[in-house]
């Protein structure tokens, strides 16, 4: 048994669907198709709901555009009478009398409950369209299926009760090919969840470890993982095969080609991942597994963009070291700011996190009677795994290094991407 992601942007619109319908029609065997929003219809939906919470009228005008961008799908895919026109209109009709009922409660909430609704427009119109072809295909509603906590917008899986229905579910006896929905799931009260954005590549891992499948494949519409990302670099190259490790490094890092959680759940069973091309689906892509073979070990370059580099002073001079720097991480956990890099010397912490500034201000508030907070906005944090002198030369000519940091296989530089905009606050 396999597991088979495709993101939106191989499902953008009518052709790849088709696409997608003959990859998955020369497949022998038991496959689950784990599929993301058309296009950018998750994008779509966010407008929406922004303009909903904040009773802007000018929703409606967006939610009757995105209705008829499937709608043009459908109608290039089937003849005029089908199944998919008819569901798709009653989830649209669903999501329509939901913004109707002027609920408007918790912010996270009632955006999981919006955007959801992306996923399982995609899943219908795909597993319509590969029975249309001659693909029998199961739909599968994971939000009835994969459960999670309450922790709207990066939900946690309950992976007990999710593994039980995961197994009666995909039940390969009935049918051989299983069509779900990616980043979405659902609480045990019935609340539908999102896992992140981007999660969907998450979601085959997961649905991977617990149906324990030969393999999972990512499509993208690149040739596998590369060294660098090509509208950066346009010398990067293919890496055939990468370990568990090296992936995870690198969506640490930035590497934006498969979702930071992907890989724990495959590697915990030794699952292999593959990630291919869907416009070149004969190509052999990128294997990550536990132990590749590795032919040539080449620096691999990744950035994160749009950071802000927070520098935390004692006013008193006291050591950063100890209790000072045990309390600050707490207070990033608190208030939920992902950091990318840690630097601590005798009397300052240096931080590279997400720009979220309401985050950082609660952070300052905590801080700001012991300690003395300065930062830098829209910096990048640039790290080369397996570097060399000519590749960190590369690098840094040309940028201002505001921090390095360096081990035995990798280098982390935070470079100033726009004019100087160093602050303090709190006073």
């Amino acid at each position: 048994m396999r597991v088979f992601k495709f993101g939106g942007a191989s499902v953008k619109d009518a052709d790849g669907i088709r696409n997608l319908g003959t990859i998955v029609s020369k497949q022998q065997g038991e496959l689950v198709v784990v599929v993301s929003a058309l296009g950018k219809t998750t994008n779509a939906l966010e407008e929406i709901f922004r303009c909903w919470m904040e009773e802007e009228l000018g929703y409606k005008r967006l939610f009757k555009k995105l209705h008829n961008f499937h709608n043009d799908i459908i109608e290039k895919l089937f003849p005029t009478d089908n199944w998919a026109q008819k569901k798709i209109d009653i989830s649209f009709g669903l999501l329509d009398e939901y913004l109707g009922s002027d609920l408007r409660t918790d912010w996270d909430r009632e955006y999981d409950q919006i955007v959801s609704f992306g996923e399982v427009w995609s899943t219908i119109i795909v597993s319509e369209y590969l029975a249309f072809i001659g693909v029998e295909a199961g739909w599968v509603d994971i939000r009835q299926i994969l459960v999670t906590d309450d922790n709207y917008r990066d939900a946690n899986i309950l992976w007990h009760e999710s593994t039980m229905r995961v197994k009666k579910a995909f039940d390969f006896k009935k049918k051989k090919i299983f069509v779900a929905q990616g980043f979405i799931g659902g609480t045990v009260t019935g609340d539908s969840t999102t896992l992140g954005r981007e999660g969907s590549d998450y979601t085959a891992a997961v649905l991977a470890n617990m149906l324990d499948a030969e393999c999972a494949t990512v499509w993208k519409d690149v040739p596998g993982l590369l060294n660098a990302d090509p509208k950066w670099m346009a010398d990067a190259k293919k890496l055939d095969e990468v370990s568990y490790k090296e992936a995870v490094e690198m969506t640490f890092s930035g590497a934006k080609v498969i979702h930071p959680k992907t890989i724990k759940p495959l590697h915990n069973k030794n699952i292999p991942l593959f990630v291919k091309s869907f416009l070149a689906p004969e190509e052999q892509g990128t294997m990550v597994s536990a132990a590749p073979v590795l032919k040539k070990i080449i620096p691999i370059f990744t950035r994160k963009e749009d950071l802000i580099l927070v520098s935390i002073v004692p006013k008193d001079f006291s050591f950063a070291m100890g209790n000072n720097l045990g309390m600050v991480f707490q207070l990033l956990n608190n208030h939920g700011i992902k950091v990318s890099l840690v630097q601590a010397s005798a009397v300052n912490i240096n931080i590279c996190a997400e720009d979220d500034r309401e985050k950082i201000d609660y952070l300052r508030d905590d801080l700001r009677d012991s300690f003395n907070i300065y930062y830098n906005e829209g910096v990048e944090m640039i790290t080369i795994r397996h570097y060399t002198a000519s590749a960190l030369e590369r690098i840094a000519k040309g940028r201002e290094i505001l921090l390095e940091q360096k081990t035995r296989n990798s280098v982390r530089i935070v470079v100033r991407s726009l004019a100087d905009k160093t602050r303090e606050l709190g006073k």
